[in-house]
């Protein structure tokens, strides 16, 4: 493997909460252009991996690293005792860069239109002008059939347009790598189509994403890869082929059940 090509590593990462283990130890390499989907059990530890992957959570132990640079790397404090540390607040600004996180339940700003929802942090945070960044907006409105929505205010929108916004917004700040946590668990199925629809183009555009999903045939369809995680460990991974065929009773019982 080229090591260029690899856009997000995490090494034996490890998360508890109250002294309860939810990530044991937890590694995977994503390269670009690839399109990785997490599947498994309510608890399994599939969000926070997320939330560790995009500094909404702190790691307890393990490493993170973006295109080469280190996130957060594992060191003995004073007393031997084994601990993350964080790169310098700079550099973590620069690594956010890196990504773009949707989440399920959209986090749109009630009192700021669609435009500005989605123009706001390539202005603030990117510091482009106003007219790039709402030219990018119109570009990126027009790709997801939002074109004559700019205007309105999220609760004009019904839950499918509200996440095309969410996935807009993340897009503007032209990420290497976006991250789905569950799209579409708020939606109704009508709505869950319009949203996978979107993800497939950018799939077929060859946009690296990491997808957490219990959308079983989705998953199949647009990944190349399908981590199946539970208990904080992940428990198998390969093709969608290879885990859709796979001999792992655990894993082919919850196949069975999410597809019933």
């Amino acid at each position: 493997m080229d090591r260029q090509d690899i856009l997000l590593e995490m090494n034996h990462v490890k998360k508890s909460f109250d002294g309860t283990d939810v990530l044991e130890d937890i590694s995977l390499q994503v390269r670009e252009g690839e399109v990785v989907a997490i599947i498994g059990p309510s608890g399994s530890g599939k969000s926070t991996l997320l939330r560790c992957a995009t500094l909404l959570e702190t790691m307890d132990g393990g490493e993170l690293k973006y295109l080469g640079r280190t996130a957060c790397s594992e060191q003995q404090d004073k007393t031997g005792k084994s601990v993350c540390v964080y790169a310098p607040k700079k550099e973590l600004k620069e690594i956010r860069k890196s990504f773009g996180l949707v989440f399920q339940n959209f986090n749109l700003f009630p009192h700021y239109s669609v435009m500005k929802n989605i123009t706001d942090a390539p202005v603030t945070v990117d510091k482009i002008s106003r007219e790039e960044a709402t030219e990018r907006a119109q570009k990126l409105l027009k790709q997801l059939g939002l074109e004559d929505k700019a205007d309105n205010y999220p609760y004009q929108l019904s839950g499918g347009q509200q996440q095309r916004v969410s996935i807009a917004r993340a897009l503007a700040l032209q990420p290497a790598i976006l991250f789905f946590d569950e799209p579409t668990s708020a939606l109704d199925p009508e709505l869950t189509a319009e949203v996978l629809k979107v993800i497939r183009e950018l799939a077929s555009q060859h946009m690296t994403m990491i997808i957490v999903t219990h959308e079983m045939q989705f998953a199949r369809e647009v990944a190349d890869r399908i981590i199946f995680m539970e208990q904080g460990v992940i428990v198998q991974e390969g093709t969608p082929d290879e885990i859709f065929a796979t001999e792992n009773a655990r894993v082919r019982e919850f196949i069975g059940k999410m597809n019933a």
